[in-house]
């Protein structure tokens, strides 16, 4: 991360340190954030860690003031941006499988709803065999922890090794500008203690994680961020993460990053080398910070690419 995102972030948030299918009561007052997909023998239910208001302008790079402005007028919206976070629980039949886990209390009010989402969505946090982490940037770590206990007793959590090599490191947080340090610390706070537990496989190449879901490298937003490919009788979801922040931008131009992107040019080359694959295979995308819940199809226009989202099926 730069360092003007991060103290950007600090200011607003004050960063710190056998499956059975079941339907559980929505509380009236607070509406289930869950989304259904079958997919082949698998069922996804996404889940919303909520929204938070993003001032992209200032945020993203590589795009004139002029244009973002235009582009995202397009789609009808203005900024700063209200940006989902999603996250995504594959039941395979025999195994329980989280992608990310939220913010946690490490982001602000607006989000830390992953939990109460997934217990909506019929499931308990105890149910979960393994939490596949994307990155370890808060919003996407926060919720492994809460109140200095395992959210996920029972699972096991994977990430890439040069991930964890980087963000907990107390060398790494020693040398850190004080703006950075709370972002290092939020991802010890939420990792470490299942390292300590014995709870955590570093990934260090492309590895089937349990039948049907598999992590694929896509370096660059961060330096160890994965995705994760779920598949079943023919049919494929592709997990990925923060390739993308800016639906209305990035599709038609995808070399514009975002501050967050620690290699730029990585992150690009990421980008858009799972976006060609996703248009080729006409596979299904999920992202994490694409509109709830953040799930569709890519279409390759020309030089750009389109989204088109998956139609509703209850």
């Amino acid at each position: 991360m730069k360092m003007n995102s991060l103290v950007l972030f600090s200011a607003l948030f004050g960063f710190g340190a056998n499956v059975a299918l079941a339907n559980a009561p929505i509380s009236a007052a607070a509406p289930a954030g869950f989304y259904r997909l079958h997919l082949g023998d698998f069922e996804v239910s996404v889940l919303s860690d909520g929204t938070v208001d993003l001032p992209m302008s200032k945020l993203l790079t590589k795009i004139t003031p002029a244009n973002y402005q235009k582009s995202i007028a397009k789609s009808f919206i203005t900024d700063p941006i209200e940006t989902s976070d999603n996250a995504f629980l594959i039941n395979t039949g025999s195994k329980l499988v989280l992608v990310d886990t939220g913010a946690g209390k490490l982001f602000g009010p607006t989000l830390g709803k992953l939990v109460s989402n997934l217990r909506a969505a019929g499931y308990q946090p105890e149910q979960v065999d393994a939490v596949l982490i994307t990155h370890m940037h808060a919003d996407h770590v926060g919720g492994l922890v809460a109140e200095d206990k395992l959210v996920f007793p029972n699972a096991t959590i994977y990430a890439d090794k040069a991930e964890g090599d980087f963000w907990l490191s107390a060398e790494n947080l020693a040398k850190a500008p004080a703006a950075q340090k709370g972002f290092f610390q939020g991802a010890m706070s939420s990792l470490n203690p299942y390292v300590k537990a014995g709870k955590v496989k570093w990934l260090t190449e492309d590895t089937e994680i349990v039948p049907g879901v598999k992590s694929h490298a896509s370096h660059g937003h961060t330096a160890g961020h994965t995705t994760y490919i779920v598949e079943s009788k023919g049919k494929k979801l592709v997990l990925i993460g923060d390739l993308i922040h800016v639906g209305s931008v990035q599709f038609e131009q995808p070399s514009v990053c975002i501050q967050f992107d620690s290699d730029q040019k990585g992150a690009e080359q990421s980008r858009k080398l799972a976006f060609n694959e996703a248009a080729k295979d006409a596979v299904i995308i999920g992202a994490a910070h694409l509109s709830f819940p953040g799930l569709g199809h890519i279409r390759l226009e020309k030089k750009a690419y389109s989204f088109v989202p998956l139609n509703y099926s209850r």
